[in-house]
């Protein structure tokens, strides 16, 4: 089976954009407010949101796209493993900046 071509749309791709944007734009507000106690947190990191939805789309796109196309080629189910890819997609930018807001919050 050949290598998906260079940013290929399927399930897992959307699916990981799709948390991805979602993880960026609040996994860095979420955990500064609540390692800091602060409502006025989550206004003051809207710049650090912006940018991490502008991150976290295209690295959940090309993540969930491999991820899934790995796990399609393990013999799991297109429907399954594009699910499960985007999932894991989406979610490796989404940490990322869930660990950046908790580590601005120090």
């Amino acid at each position: 089976m050949r290598e998906p071509s260079f940013g290929k749309e399927n399930l897992g791709a959307v699916i990981g954009a799709a948390l991805g944007a979602l993880g960026g734009l609040m996994g860095v507000a979420i955990p500064y407010a609540i390692a800091t106690k602060s409502l006025e947190a989550l206004s003051a990191a809207r710049t650090f949101g912006i940018m991490g939805f502008f991150v976290g789309t295209p690295v959940g796109w090309f993540a969930g796209g491999y991820i899934a196309d790995w796990l399609a080629r393990k013999k799991l189910p297109a429907r399954e493993s594009g699910v499960l890819g985007g999932i894991a997609g989406g979610l490796i930018p989404a940490a990322m900046f869930a660990l950046v807001g908790f580590l601005l919050s120090r």
